[in-house]
């Protein structure tokens, strides 16, 4: 239910500030006072776009703000599905800026457009002309009948089966769609995983591979070079060891004669120990190194290898290439079980469809058995409103399973005797069909959850009897109901338990729509002038005290 809507900046309104009753409110106005602005604005609550032409003033945002009563509604799922914070009363807000920009928020958390569409039709019904085009779709006229028939638990039931089955089909198209293509490419991958397999990838280090293969390349210069700096150290005549031996020597004869000595004698023991090592060192280096073209040739293809791999595969590390070996192997013992896996997905896809058919036999077994009373009811209810030769049929077709069963459903028509009833669509008049989406609104709305309706000049082309009878449907919806109903027939004006006078207001140099709730006083005044014009006779005002004691 609405407790409140603001309205800032939007085509005529300034600033707006809309207060409705839980019952039947009824907005009247001069024609062109902005009546249908503010179901403008609630359009923009409910999601649909718009763009900064809407501004009243083009340098300033537009904002359109509702207070809403949720808590007898049950709408907490749909705020923990989409991470929302849950109020009683919570908050719309859709926000238009200069540059065209929209932004819309519900309890203060942003949302996209869908998630506040999805949201504001748990919240509000807005029946306008251009609603006959969703009473066209087979869906929308398929979901009528099951709101009549009270089927929504077998409905829930159905749609949770068929999503089960829907997602079993696709993962069973998934694996044959994978299978045919990894098929495809089994000849390669075999031969990739051979590739990998070969090059023994485990027990490779390539960085110590390079220092063999570098070593092995320079093994001559290496062996030349070693040779030399062992003939410096001990070979020659004046070779490096033998000079430090003869140093150490001559400092032991008088290493007792000073502290001094003693300390620098011993420097050059360790320095003839360090060198003796290196001399080690360098023979067994010596003795290591080889002219090996056998060898240096095989590094050198593992090497050329290794580099060949990642490149082929775009890929850095030895390890990465030893992923890539483990995910081929993986995929190709996959697809050896494939028969296995190919067999038990078909077998829970199946079993999952016969689920579904079972529920949606059960389920379409009681839109046959709700057809008739839905027929009945709703041609009585149609010719009521002045339809007096209206008739009402629904055909229902099998189908192949969707999400809403296996029924497509059609709503019949004819407003004429002798005339068949046919598809909506094929229906010329929008006064008729306006009439029947009240009929079908009237019909239901004790039997949904819907907060409130909102009712876009459904009197247009009625009078009389006719009004009467369509205010007295809207008294009873507004019993379980918010009903806002923007008229221009005294009837209804009179009937609302609140009643709202859309006027504009050109005292500043830019007129601006302006809305009031009228007093006992000022309702007389407004249904006089709606009875005969601007200046009420005293029979207007009369007859306007006269509906309002009937109301």
């Amino acid at each position: 239910m609405i407790k409140s809507l603001s309205i800032i900046n939007f085509a005529l309104i300034k600033e707006l500030e809309l207060v409705p009753a839980p019952g039947l409110n009824v907005i009247t106005g001069e024609t062109g006072a902005g009546k249908s602005i503010m179901l403008g604005a609630l359009s923009l609550l409910m999601g649909h776009r718009a763009d900064s032409k809407v501004l009243w003033d083009i340098n300033i945002k537009c904002q359109i703000e509702g207070h809403f009563e949720i808590s007898p509604y049950h709408l907490q799922s749909f705020f923990k599905a989409y991470e929302l914070d849950y109020e009683a009363e919570t908050i719309i807000r859709r926000e238009i800026s200069p540059n065209g920009k929209s932004r819309a928020f519900i309890n203060d958390t942003p949302v996209n457009l869908e998630i506040l569409k999805t949201f504001a039709l748990k919240l509000m019904d807005i029946h306008s002309q251009h609603e006959s085009l969703n009473l066209e779709n087979h869906q929308y006229q398929l979901k009528v009948l099951d709101q009549f028939s009270l089927n929504a638990p077998q409905v829930q039931a159905y749609k949770e089966a068929f999503e089960i089955y829907d997602q079993r089909k696709k993962a069973h198209e998934e694996l044959v769609l994978w299978h045919n293509s990894s098929k495809r490419d089994q000849d390669y991958e075999n031969h990739n995983l051979q590739e990998l397999a070969e090059a023994r990838l485990d027990d490779i280090d390539l960085e110590l591979l390079e220092q063999k293969l570098t070593t092995l390349q320079h093994a001559e210069e290496i062996k030349l070079k070693l040779s030399q700096a062992i003939q410096i150290l001990d070979k020659e005549d004046f070779a490096l060891i033998k000079q430090l031996e003869l140093l150490d020597t001559i400092m032991g004869s008088i290493n007792g004669l000073s502290d001094k000595f003693t300390g620098i004698k011993e420097r050059i023991s360790s320095s003839l120990i360090e060198l003796k090592d290196i001399f080690e060192a360098l023979l067994e280096e010596q003795g290591q190194i080889e002219l090996d073209p056998t060898k240096m040739e095989e590094l050198s293809e593992q090497r050329s290898l290794i580099y060949r791999l990642q490149q082929k595969h775009e890929l850095q590390t030895i390890k990465d290439l030893i992923d890539l070996r483990k995910q081929l192997s993986e995929k190709l013992n996959d697809m050896s079980d494939y028969d296995e896996k190919l067999n038990v997905s078909k077998v829970q896809m199946n079993l999952a469809l016969e689920q579904v058919m079972i529920l949606g036999t059960a389920l379409s077994k009681l839109r046959h058995q709700s057809a008739s009373n839905f027929e009945t009811e709703i041609t009585n209810i149609i010719r009521d409103i002045g339809i007096e030769n209206g008739q009402v049929k629904i055909e229902l077709e099998v189908i192949k399973p969707n999400i809403n069963g296996i029924d497509k459903c059609s709503i019949l028509f004819s407003a004429n005797k002798g005339i068949p009833p046919k598809p909506l669509k094929n229906i010329a008049s929008g006064g008729e069909l306006s009439r029947l989406i009240f009929a079908i609104k009237y019909l239901i709305a004790d039997k949904i959850a819907l907060p409130t309706l909102i009712f876009d000049e459904i009197d247009t082309g009625i009078s009389g009897k006719i009004a009467n009878e369509m205010i007295k449907m809207m008294k009873a919806m507004a019993k379980n109901h918010q009903v806002i109903s923007i008229s221009h027939l005294p009837q209804f004006a009179a009937g609302g338990e609140a009643h709202f006078y859309v006027y504009k207001d050109h005292s500043a140099n830019k007129s601006v729509t302006r809305i009031k709730e009228l007093s006992a006083e000022g309702r007389i005044e407004a249904i006089a002038q709606m009875i005969s014009g601007s200046n009420p006779t005293k029979s207007a005002y009369k007859s306007a005290r006269e509906l309002l004691s009937l109301s």
